[in-house]
């Protein structure tokens, strides 16, 4: 067990494990940067929201569900040619970052719904009351009395982006997915399977940890 570890793989495991930090952590910031905001918007066009408006609210709503009732291995083959056309690749670490993206984008968008759902609305009514504008309600009451929920669905989204990153090596997407299935599976290695398992394990409950203990201090304001 584990004889197939010479420094020439271990050196491949470390490249590896490099890509899937890129994946996760740039596709997980980008989708951040465009799920929040569109989480906010669907919070405030909707029933009793600040800005309500059902037709808009249900177009984002029917935009988001698409998305996200879509699989993931379907969705990375399906948005090929956009892929190709961002990125000048369809295969590649640089590559799987945008179906990663739009993958994670919507369902951001869902959690901050619900993370802002929970805001007490006499906040807002308060803040109304005194004559606050919009932005001053989203910026001063709705994000600062959400942000620990918001700040678990990021976690909760960062370590879904990890399977989804090692889903994406099953199309030469790269990082340990790509590392598990054509080593461990196609070579028939399968102490490098189990150690890229291992890996992912670790980092994931590294990820959970880091976003768990960022919650308990915002929590404790």
């Amino acid at each position: 067990m584990f004889q197939n570890f010479s420094g020439e793989m271990l050196a491949l495991f470390g490249q590896s494990l490099w890509e899937t930090v890129v994946m996760v952590g740039i596709s997980g910031v980008v989708a951040a940067l465009i799920g929040v905001p569109l989480g906010v918007a669907l919070r405030l066009t909707d029933r009793g929201g600040v800005l309500q408006n059902r037709a808009v609210n249900g177009v984002l709503g029917g935009i988001v569900n698409a998305v996200r009732s879509t699989p993931f291995i379907i969705l990375l083959v399906a948005i090929i040619p956009f892929t190709r056309l961002m990125t000048g690749s369809s295969i590649g670490t640089a590559a799987a970052i945008v179906p990663l993206t739009i993958a994670a984008a919507p369902f951001i968008a869902r959690l901050v719904e619900t993370a802002l759902r929970e805001v007490d609305a006499g906040l807002i009514e308060a803040a109304q009351a005194m004559g606050a504008t919009t932005a001053q309600i989203v910026f001063k009451v709705l994000l600062p009395e959400a942000l620990p929920g918001i700040v678990a669905g990021l976690t909760i989204t960062f370590v879904t982006l990890t399977g989804y990153s090692a889903m994406a090596g099953a199309i030469g997407g790269g990082g340990l997915g790509d590392l598990g299935i054509r080593y461990g599976y196609q070579r028939f290695l399968p102490d490098v399977m189990l150690a890229v398992v291992v890996v992912l394990i670790v980092f994931v409950q590294a990820v959970q940890s880091l976003g768990d203990w960022a919650v308990r201090r915002l929590s404790h304001r």
